[in-house]
């Protein structure tokens, strides 16, 4: 058997080697692309048993991995995690898995992500991890809607994906809805096909789920007319096939204290056993020029820490700040809190065994953003990315991942 596993290694390894694993981008003078790694300031260990599950997946067809890409506008925009979640899902056939984790951000009158769209009837309020004047309970998602209205209604469809193959549109069978009423008498039910579907409600986790008979790329969420008021943070979308799960977690404006506002944070997160966690979240720190570097590293510890306890093989892979500009009497200025951000995640990535991805350094640094902004790469606010720009960075992040997992390869082939 041993021997039946390493042809099967070397096989695959040899093929892997054959394809085009790292995407071919394009160049600028004032980036600094040839920096494009991921860099292990002390251990590597938990992202070699990453890379293991990575193995496992792609050579034997099994298993699956849970990434959870987590911070604020960037991501709740959508477009970064999204090409880095197709060039994941590229690397074979079959490797389908679950759209993971997601939240109908139109019924709170926001941006939602592209690749999928929602719907909503009925009066809903929101309620975010931003604000700090508000009395909900909220998840992983950071982000809550609420409605007393008995003909409120919620649509997901996954139909509006651009640039996707058919096998990767991420059918699910199974739909957990995140949240609480209350009253224990109401809960979300699904109509289709002239036919009521309620659900499995576990309290103790906060989840109401379905299973479907058949695989879908829709679905439609009703109240089933009780009074009271229904809170519904989030919506997991899943299936039983192999692959990739890629979750994103952006509120507009988060920052760390955002999520210790989340009481059912690692709840939440117990439900997706992530193995790689990216943290994004730190360009909403950094904006005052009162930032504090060691509040910063403090909170951020404490956050590693709660969830390192729970998940104590997770890698974690740590974004540097983008350079940016703030907004002042009309005119903007150089925030240099970025290149200190830089030196304390490196500083919370060595004494975490954690890895970084140095974004700061890898778009040219200090005042890079303006030269970004001249290439149709970031926007006029200086410290968002156009769309051809979360494009750029979801296919370096992707490469710079990569070429660490072909390094990883070239070792266990060696050996």
């Amino acid at each position: 058997m041993k021997l039946r596993l390493t042809a099967i290694f070397c096989f695959c390894y040899l093929f892997l080697q054959a394809q085009p694993l790292i995407k071919q981008v394009e160049n600028y003078s004032f980036a600094h692309f040839e920096k494009n790694r991921i860099v292990y300031p002390s251990d590597s260990t938990s992202f070699e048993s990453f890379f293991d599950k990575l193995d496992q997946l792609l050579f034997t067809g099994e298993g699956n991995i849970n990434i959870v890409h987590i911070g604020g506008s960037h991501v709740q925009a959508g477009v970064f995690t999204q090409q880095l979640r197709q060039n994941m899902l590229s690397l074979t056939a079959g490797i389908e898995a679950s759209r993971g984790l997601i939240f109908p951000f139109s019924a709170a009158k926001t941006n939602n992500p592209p690749s999928f769209k929602t719907r909503y009837t009925g009066k809903w309020v929101s309620y975010r991890n931003t604000q700090s004047n508000h009395d909900k309970t909220l998840g992983l998602t950071g982000i809550a809607i609420c409605t007393s209205d008995t003909n409120a209604t919620i649509s997901v469809s996954l139909r509006e994906q651009n640039n996707l193959i058919a096998s990767q549109k991420h059918l699910f069978n199974t739909i957990t809805v995140l949240g609480y009423s209350t009253n224990d008498s109401l809960f979300p039910i699904i109509k289709a096909n002239d036919t009521i579907q309620e659900p499995f409600h576990n309290k103790k986790k906060g989840t109401y789920t379905f299973h479907l008979e058949t695989y879908t790329d829709s679905v439609s969420f009703a109240m089933n007319k009780c009074k009271g008021e229904f809170t519904l943070t989030g919506i997991l979308l899943e299936n039983n096939f192999p692959g990739i799960t890629l979750h994103g977690i952006g509120v507009n404006g988060a920052s760390l204290n955002s999520y210790f506002r989340c009481e059912r944070f690692l709840q939440d997160l117990n439900l997706i056993n992530p193995d790689l966690m990216i943290f994004a979240i730190g360009i909403n720190d950094a904006t005052s020029v009162n930032f504090d570097e060691s509040i910063f590293i403090a909170n951020y510890e404490k956050l590693i820490k709660q969830i390192q306890e729970q998940y104590p093989t997770c890698a974690f892979l740590f974004i540097t700040n983008n350079d940016s500009f703030r907004h002042y009497r009309r005119s903007y200025q150089v925030n240099r809190n970025g290149a200190i951000v830089e030196k304390a995640f490196f500083q919370i990535a060595e004494k975490y065994n954690g890895a970084v991805w140095d974004l700061f350094d890898i778009m040219g640094g200090l005042r890079s953003m303006q030269q970004w902004e001249d290439e149709g790469l970031a926007k006029r606010d200086k410290i968002h990315f156009t769309k051809k720009g979360y494009t750029l960075l979801g296919d370096l992040l992707y490469n710079a991942i990569m070429e660490r997992y072909l390094e990883h390869l070239q070792s266990k082939f060696n050996n």
